[in-house]
Parts: C-alpha cells; structure tokens; sequence
C-alpha cells in the first residue's frame, strides 16, 4: 500500500465544507438560543456618561440591555501568562479605544437585537486622543517581552564595527497597521446548564479559551467546554479570548437562555486585535566584498494604553545572517488604540521586510547581485545562540528559485526594463519563520469493524488540518484514509496547544503518530499471543499490515484483518492514548523553516499602477504531509504578502483616533485580479530534529518576504525606492 503522508489527499472535509454540512460556529443548531448585539463606542477616548435604554428595552423581543452600570463585576480581566489580552467587558465608564465594546442587547431574534441596539442613546464625554508612532517626549519604553523573546540582544560592538565599516547604509521603513478580516467572524454561542458553560466558538484554541474564561467566572476548568470544529480563518486573531466571548457568556447566564453573538463586519476592527503599526531603523555595516560586519534593527510599535503588545520585528535579524556585531531593539508607544495582536508571521513578516529590503539596497550599493550578497553572508549556524541548525536549506532555495524565475536574465541597472507603458522588475527575498512544537495528546480507537476513530482536541482553521491527521493515521496503522474518522475541535478530546505559531502538525500530528503507533503495536501483540490466529508466534518484526491486514511479510496470504482478529477476540474495540513532547532537541538545535521568494512587477510609467505579473516560491519546509494543502499554505502566505506589501492598510484619523476604512469594501485585500502566475515548490528534505515527522511548520512561512521581494522588484522597475508599506501608486507619482 503506498504511503499517504505527502500524498496529495484530497481534503476529507471538502466535501462538507463546499457543501454547506460544515458546521461553523454560528451554524451550530442549539436550542431555545436568542442572540446578542454588541454596541461599540462612537469616541476612542473619554467617559460614558450615561446610557439610556428605556427605547432599546421597549423593542419587542428584546430581553436585556446590558452595560456597565448593570453588567456582572468579573475578576483576572487583564493579560494573562497564556498571551490573552485584557479585557474589556463593561466593567467601567472609561474609553479606551474607538469601537470598544460599551453595550450589548439581547433579545429573540437577530432582528429585533439590531434595532435595540440602534434606539440606545450614549452620552459621552470625550478627551483628546493621543495616537502615532511618535518616540519623542519619552513616549517610548522597552516591552516586557517579545514573544518569549528578549527585547534586545547585543553581540559585538556595534557601533565601533559600523563606524570601521568601509560600506554602510542606514534607512527607516515603516509598516501600516493590517487587520485580519478572516471570512468567518468572530463568533460564539454561549450556554449554561446547571453551572455548567459550554461555548461554541471561532477559536485557534479551544484550551486556552477554556481557561482563561474558566479563571475569569471563577469555574474549574472542568465545568466549561468549547466546541470548534470548523473554523473559517483566523491568521492569528482568533488565538486570544477577546471581550464578545466573555460578554456572550455573561448575557446567557444573564437572561438563563442560549446567547449567540456574532460581531458585524466593522466591529472586527479594533476589538479582535490587529498588526501593529512599525518604524523600523535598519543599519548595515560590510566590507567592499559584501561580507557583512555590523547589523543593527530597531523597531518601534504601537500597543494600547491599557496593554502591551510588541509587534517582534527584529527577531529576523538576530538569525538569518553572519555577522560579528549585532544588536537588535525593541520600544513601544501608547496610543490610544486597541491592542494590537498576533497576525500571520508576527513579528516576522514586518520585520523580514525591513531587513530584506536593506540587504537588497546594500546589494545595489556595492554593485553585487542580491543573491551573491546573500550567500557571501549565509550563516553557517544560528548566529544568535550559536546553535547548529535543524537542517538549512537556504542556498538550494536560492539555486533552485533563481533557475526557475530565470534570475540570469536580469538587468543590471534599475529602470531599464519596459513593455510599453509599463516598466518591468524583478526582486528577490528571504523568507524565514521559526519552527515550533508543543506537548499534545492523542486518543486512537480501532473498532471490529476495522475503522479508526481518532480524537484530538486540536481544531481546524483551514489549513487542512482534517486531512493531514487522517494520512498520518491510516499509515500508522496501515488502513485505507476511507476507513479513519478524525475528531477535532471539542475539549472533551485530548489536549493540544493553540493552532497558532505553524505549529499543529508538528504538535498534534506527533501525538496522532504515537497513539496510533501505540494501537497498532497492540494489535500486532495480540494476533502474535492468539493461538487461533495464523499470525501465532510469528517475531515482531515480521509482522506487517496493510489495507486493514495483519500478514507475515515473509509468506504470502498468511494473516487476518485487523478486524477478524478483534471479532474472534469479542473486543468491540481496542484504544492507546499518547502524549508527545518535544525533547532536549529544541535546546541543542536551530530549528527554521526557509525559502527564497522571487517575484516580477509591472509599474505603469505614467500613473504609478502596480501589478505583480509573477512570483516563485521555493521552500525548505522539511518532509511535506500534504503536497495538496501544502501548496495551497504556500501560495495562500504569498499572496497575504501582496496585501502586505501593496494594499492593506487600515487607515486610523489621527483627529479622533478611529479607522475609516473599517470594511470590505474599503479594506483592500488581494482579490483574484491582484494574483499572478505563483509557482511554489518545495525542496522536501526531512528535518529529523524537529519532530518524529520530520515536518516544519508553514502556515506562516511564505507571507515573510514576500513583500520585500515585491518592494525590491518595485525598485529595480522604477529606480525609487518606496519604505513604507503598503506601496500604492501616489508614492511612484
């Protein structure tokens, strides 16, 4: 039977999901719900000063209004050691940020919510508010943490090495804030039952939203389960416990019904988080041959005034090159915004724009090709902790990208190229994210019938997650993908850490390959100690199965079905359970994931249009699970960094700190026009350190430099050098 992992499986819940039969959060069907409405703040800075409700309440169907003068009080709201934001659940009269949540109306219908909503009348007293990346004044401090990162590093002396430095350059890049805006919204169903909370909702963590929301209504963790199954899309947002869980759940045990509340597409903006706004100083230091000897990245990032959040966009540079002196910084300024959170690749997608766009400026200074710069400066072993790396890939990224781009053909001054009215270029960049794994658990079950049930407690955001543990399974097992069902999505399942940090397949996958590894060792136990079976005393090691077959691998047709050998046994089913962990290897190694993008633009010489007209990808992601979904996580970050690099932007007035753009209509994402020819491959070397599957993480790989490639490209078209992202056609003008 040929192996399925890395297979190109068709997903085992496409089917449903294009179908409809894919219950999302707010499909689930419970009964006697009633639905909330959430009312969010017309000032970014300031006091309620009164609401009056009285027209609200007098709406037909309408159950409850409930604000801070009424709400029930909570406990541990603030940022937890989990990385949960504080929260904002109608505990006070302050204002801390435009579209912060200061009401929510319950009543029978959808309906009937949103017209008690509209009849509240909110009286404010605003304050100025005070927002922009601004580092004067004293304005800037150093952040707590960094993702469990240092804020700062130092190795060398940079200063001393970039004043002997015979090459320098020095620039500031700044990046606009981006929110997610997943498909799916935000979106929970919450219910009480005799002190019992279940909650359904859109969660990249069903276990950390467990129990946070556990410790903030004083329950043991026991008393509250979260169902996800589907989740459609999160890119980061939907990791923390945001207020409209908490207030859904306040509101059901409020008014002793089934509450679902669902945020409107505006509401997405501010109170689900978005990527920090960045300035960024990046400074090189190298010798006249390219070999570089001082690399200093600053960032500076906006978090709110009542948290901390640090967009980590320094981290690339701690890594990714060789140099002897190196220090990297980070500060954030309050503004009074909402706290920015996780979006795709933190940290690192910002700051692998930066970085990779200074290395391309250098390449054009010292008159080398950025892909010599690059591989004169290749780092041999994790500059930072001294680190060997996992495995490496990067130089044969490169190689492979630049035949398959046709890289040799490029021109060697900028500005040259033309079709037309349009001027051509090409850049190239680095793509980079870290590798990460987390303990999880698994739970295997193979029936008489022959099936497998396997149950995980992990949930599937999109990425194929469905898919992916099915293959893993059935090999384990040695059974057809047909007869394996996978059970995600529930806290009822095994534990599993949030699918957040391209870590799922890593973790779960693991714990999913033990359990069933387990399972199977059992049942080959069993067939060897049965005398009835044809497999009695056959060693171990010659024991194979196949397609649900237990069989001597050394005689032909000796063997049984797995599930004969259950029936006669009278067992309707026979279970393992694993928990996986990472070892002592993730203190010994280096452990990344690579890549080499390439990417073609066309600019129009006299309106400043940009098109991306090409991109390649290559990859160094380990072994591929799923060549289906892979390519599709692939080809999906990349275009992400079309969005980041030349459309998304959520634009705040400063005047009174609220984003004006707050929809899809004005939020612009990639759409099918904006997407050239993307050609991704991968090179498909196990990684043998990272996890028993030897596979990386690349949910979040391909949006990291993917957008330098473009800026870089947007260069070598036109001769200017643009910054500031997202690149639109007024700073070409």
């Amino acid at each position: 039977m040929p192996e399925l992992v890395g297979s190109a499986l068709e997903r085992v819940d496409g089917r449903d999901k294009v179908t409809g039969a894919a219950g999302y959060t707010a499909d689930h069907p419970i009964a006697d719900v009633v639905h909330a409405v959430l009312v969010t703040s017309a000032i970014a800075h300031g006091r309620v000063e009164g609401i009056d409700a009285a027209a609200a309440e007098a709406v037909a169907g309408v159950l409850a209004v409930l604000t801070h003068d009424n709400a029930a009080r909570l406990r541990r709201l603030g940022r937890d050691a989990d990385g949960n934001h504080a929260i904002l659940a109608l505990q006070d009269a302050e204002i801390r940020y435009a579209n912060q949540p200061i009401a929510v109306v319950v009543a029978d219908t959808l309906e009937q919510a949103r017209e008690g909503a509209r009849r509240l009348v909110v009286r404010y007293t605003a304050k100025a508010p005070r927002v922009g990346l601004d580092p004067v004044r004293g304005r800037s401090f150093r952040p707590k943490q960094v993702v469990e990162e240092k804020s700062d590093t130092a190795r060398g002396t940079v200063t001393t090495a970039l004043y002997r430095s015979p090459v320098r350059m020095e620039a500031v890049y700044t990046t606009a804030f981006q929110t997610h805006n997943p498909l799916e919204p935000h979106a929970t169903i919450a219910a009480w039952d005799d002190g019992q909370l279940t909650l359904y909702d859109a969660t990249q963590g069903i276990f950390d939203c467990r129990a946070r929301v556990a410790r903030i209504f004083g329950l043991r963790e026991d008393a509250v389960r979260v169902v996800s199954p589907f989740v459609g899309g999160g890119f980061g947002s939907k990791g923390p416990v945001w207020s409209h869980v908490v207030l859904a759940a306040m509101a059901a045990r409020h008014v002793n019904r089934p509450v679902k509340l669902v945020l409107e597409r505006p509401q997405m903006f501010g109170p689900v988080g978005w990527r920090a706004r960045t300035r960024q100083t990046v400074a090189l230091g190298a010798e006249p041959d390219g070999t570089l000897a001082a690399i200093h990245h600053h960032t500076l990032a906006e978090t709110s005034t009542f948290d901390e959040f640090m967009e980590a966009s320094s981290l690339p540079a701690r890594m990714l090159y060789a140099s002897p002196a190196s220090a990297t910084t980070h500060r954030l300024v309050r503004s009074t915004i909402a706290t920015p959170s996780y979006a795709r690749a933190p940290g690192w997608a910002t700051g692998t724009f930066a970085l990779e766009c200074a290395m391309d400026e250098l390449a054009w200074t010292l008159g080398l090709d950025p892909i010599e710069l690059r591989l004169r400066n290749y780092a041999a072993k994790d500059p930072d902790t001294g680190r060997p790396w996992s495995s490496n890939g990067l130089r044969e990224c490169y190689r492979i990208g630049a035949t398959r781009f046709g890289w040799h053909r490029r021109a060697p001054q900028p500005g040259v190229w033309r079709d037309g009215d349009w001027r051509v270029g090409w850049g190239m960049a680095v793509s980079v994210y870290p590798t990460h794994r987390s303990e999880a658990s698994a739970m295997a079950r193979v029936h008489n019938d022959g099936t497998l049930v396997v149950e995980v407690g992990t949930q599937d955001i999109g990425t194929g997650t469905y898919t992916i543990l099915t293959q893993i399974a059935a090999d384990a097992l040695g059974i057809p993908a047909a007869q394996v069902a996978v059970r995600l999505g529930d806290t009822r399942y095994p534990e599993t850490p949030i699918s957040g940090g391209s870590q799922t397949a890593a973790s779960a996958g693991s714990a999913v390959h033990e359990a069933v590894t387990a399972l199977r060792q059992e049942v080959t136990r069993r067939a060897r100690k049965d005398p009835a079976s044809p497999l009695h005393d056959v060693p171990e090691d010659c024991v194979a199965i196949e397609e649900g077959r237990l069989f001597d691998s050394r005689v032909f047709g000796k063997g049984e079905s797995v599930a004969s050998l259950l029936a006669r046994q009278g067992e309707p089913y026979l279970e393992a359970r694993a928990d996986a962990a990472p070892g002592k290897e993730m203190d010994e190694y280096a452990m990344y994931a690579f890549g080499a993008q390439f990417a073609e633009v066309r600019v129009d010489a006299e309106l400043g249009v940009i098109r991306v007209s090409r991109m390649v990808g290559v990859f160094d992601v380990g072994r591929a699970l799923n060549s289906r979904t892979l390519r599709s996580q692939l080809v999906g970050g990349m275009v992400w960094g079309i969005g980041l690099a030349l459309t998304e932007d959520t634009v705040l007035d400063s005047r009174v700190a609220r984003v004006v753009n707050g929809n899809l209509a004005d939020y612009h994402v990639p759409v099918d026009a904006d997407v050239p020819e993307v050609d991704v491959t991968w090179i498909g070397a196990p990684d043998n350190c990272v996890s028993p599957l030897c596979a990386k993480g690349v949910g979040e790989l391909a949006i990291t430099g993917a957008p330098a490639a473009i800026a870089n490209a947007i260069y070598h078209a036109t001769g200017r050098r643009v910054r500031d992202l997202p690149i639109t056609l007024d700073k070409l003008l």
